[in-house]
């Protein structure tokens, strides 16, 4: 049997009694009034999805494709500030001539971008298809003349020269070239952690063979994804967010700097522990056969204040003036279908590339009004679409900037290394107590335990653990996520919950993945998803989703691709942008792939790092706001002054 995904291939929008949800088609439904911008970024994000899962690289293709393509259309405004080319034009068919414009640069860009990539030739295909349904030759390749096409080749050339100088050591494939890693690799398939030497350090594991979030086997582990990262150009960044740290004779770009975070045997010892442990508990959550029930609409779930998880809902949806219906589901459903719509997005458009496609939802729902910050008078689809992208691209861009910068300079260690280290060393809890070591995990009552002659009895619950000559009394139990050994199908197995050696704990992850290449403080989904939503907020003028609800639809036994699931059809719901963010960073909780002092700091970084971020969006866009006009390709230009 073969399990489809519902999030698979294309993101696209359906109607239905509660809404607009998110939903999937095998082929892309592509409604006739998308502007050329909207295209081209759908073009940018399939081919994202055939790519490797690089975030930190993808961000910067998202910012520098709607950089150009903002480019080519400020090109043609007296009023408008273009980011890197700076070419003034002229022209009598102004809304054509952007069209012709933003695709030569689009497509001679994408087609630089992705010559190399594992899906370079499906890639290439639908950027020359692309052309030829918009009318325009992809064989023109001049930059010489007045001609819109010209204009957009000599876009591309810009930016193409402009990402072989901006530090991100294009050339030669992005790789690292001074980082290596403390700790000896983790082989997750044996039992515990016996090789870890620094446990507040990051990691790397030794797979038989890795398949990264977009499904593309890379034949072994890969190295820490850009640990150096930090020292990218930006996009808003300034000196006054910078420190330049060293070691090993190397320096390290931190932008907005969150301090170290807590340590094993060190400062924050005791936090270090709780958050791992948090890892473990909320592992044992995912199973829907519990008989848990959770209401996950607005009316009892978000509202948090930033940095916390303090949030019951709201009252009433403001675009309506009624209750947001409860829904009731399993929780074991509601934490696994999190944990794998967040992991990626759909279709692995990698964290950044999620985000675009929630705009472009926003973007396409039918009460969203076109109002740059809610204000003003309406502007047409192409002029929204480069302003947003632009602003969503340059703070994506410049939140992988400083994330990764804080990642590759505290390399810090993620839960699968943690937690077996911790339970290899025993429980810290009681010094009084069997296996103690003061680096141990603590003990939590039918989450985390000893496993003791008494427990091991026949009937009792740690029976099955003892092992043939009871070699595992005295080792660490935990009540958790069963792991892939327990899934011989996934169309039709689940692993379910139960006690388990602490040394097997596994993230709620295939086996082919595990946990993603590179260290985990700061969480990167928490600081892209809470900048992104800072962004959405600001640029519609309105922090809640149009008509007060966003929706996600994820089908009964179709969704989850690693196990069977979820037991019921469940619609993820969210009133605002920042619920949304704030649910991205649980649903790495539950996932096992970042502990809170991960993500906290990530929400602050992305909140302050948005806002400068369109701050300079403003900047570029200028005091001119282009009019709506009902016939756009005929319109006259009227500048607000």
């Amino acid at each position: 049997m073969i399990k489809t995904r519902i999030h698979q291939n294309f993101l696209v929008l359906v109607l239905s009694a509660g809404g607009l949800l998110f939903s999937a088609e095998s082929v892309l439904a592509e409604p006739a009034e998308w502007s050329v911008a909207r295209q081209w970024n759908e073009e940018l994000l399939h081919a994202i999805r055939r790519d490797q899962a690089r975030p930190t690289v993808h961000a910067r293709n998202l910012y520098h494709v709607s950089a150009a393509m903002w480019d080519a259309w400020a090109s043609f405004s007296p009023a408008a500030n273009t980011v890197q080319h700076h070419e003034s034009m002229r022209s009598n068919k102004i809304y054509a001539a952007r069209k012709e414009a933003i695709s030569f640069a689009a497509y001679r860009l994408l087609s630089w971008r992705f010559a190399e990539s594992p899906g370079a030739a499906p890639s290439q295909s639908s950027f020359d298809a692309r052309m030829h349904e918009l009318g325009y030759d992809p064989n023109f390749t001049s930059t010489v003349g007045d001609t819109p096409a010209a204009l957009g080749n000599r876009i591309a050339e810009t930016y193409i020269l402009f990402g072989l100088e901006d530090n991100s050591n294009e050339e030669n494939n992005f790789a690292n070239q001074f980082y290596e890693p403390v700790n000896e690799p983790l082989i997750p398939t044996l039992p515990g952690n016996p090789d870890i030497t620094f446990p507040n350090r990051w990691q790397p594991l030794a797979l038989e063979f890795f398949i990264g979030q977009g499904g593309i086997r890379l034949g072994e582990y890969p190295e820490f994804l850009s640990p150096e990262w930090g020292r990218v150009k930006p996009f808003a960044l300034s000196e006054a967010d910078l420190a330049i740290y060293q070691r090993d004779g190397n320096d390290y770009w931190v932008y907005h700097d969150p301090g170290p975070p807590p340590k094993l045997g060190g400062d924050g010892d005791a936090s270090y522990k709780a958050g791992f442990e948090q890892v473990v508990l909320w592992s044992g959550l995912l199973d829907p056969s519990d008989g848990v029930m959770l209401d996950i609409s607005p009316a009892s779930n978000g509202d948090n204040t930033l940095g916390t998880n303090d949030g019951h809902g709201y009252s009433q949806n403001p675009a309506t003036g009624l209750p947001y219906t409860p829904e009731i589901v399993p929780a074991g459903d509601y934490y696994r279908v999190l944990a794998e719509f967040w992991a990626d997005g759909p279709d692995s458009e990698t964290p950044p590339g999620h985000w675009f496609t929630i705009a472009n939802y926003v973007s396409d729902h039918p009460a969203t009004v076109k109002r740059l910050e809610g204000q003003g008078p309406l502007v047409g689809d192409l002029e929204w679409d480069v302003k947003l992208y632009l602003a969503l691209g340059g703070t994506m861009h410049d939140v992988a900037i400083s994330a990764w910068g804080v990642k590759g300079w505290y390399d810090y260690i993620r839960p699968v290394s943690a937690i077996r280290h911790m339970c290899d060393n025993g429980q810290s809890s009681d010094p009084t107590a069997p296996s103690f070591h003061p680096q141990g995990i603590g003990l939590h009552a039918g989450s985390i335990e000893v496993i003791t002659t008494h427990t091991a009895a026949p009937g009792e619950k740690h029976f099955h653990l003892q092992g043939e000559a009871g070699q595992h009394i005295g080792k660490i139990a935990v009540y958790a996520w069963r792991g892939p050994d327990y899934v011989e199908d996934p169309a039709t197995d689940t692993a379910g919950v139960g006690w388990i050696l602490c040394e097997d704990w596994w993230p709620y992850q295939r086996p082919s993945f595990v946990t993603p290449p590179f260290a985990g403080y700061v969480s990167g989904h928490s600081a892209y998803s809470r900048a992104a939503a800072v962004i959405l907020s600001r640029f519609t003028g309105d922090e809640f989703f149009p008509g007060g609800l966003g929706v996600f639809h994820a089908e009964k036994n179709e969704f989850l691709v690693f196990e069977e699931g979820p037991s019921v059809s469940i619609n993820l719901q969210w009133a605002t942008y920042y619920d949304a963010a704030d649910e991205t960073s649980l649903s790495r909780i539950y996932g096992g792939i970042h502990p809170t002092a991960d993500d906290i700091p990530g929400r602050f970084m992305g909140a302050a790092i948005a806002q400068d971020a369109f701050e300079m969006s403003l900047s570029y866009f200028g005091s001119g706001i282009e009019r709506r006009s009902r016939h756009l390709p005929k319109r006259r230009v009227i500048w607000r002054p």
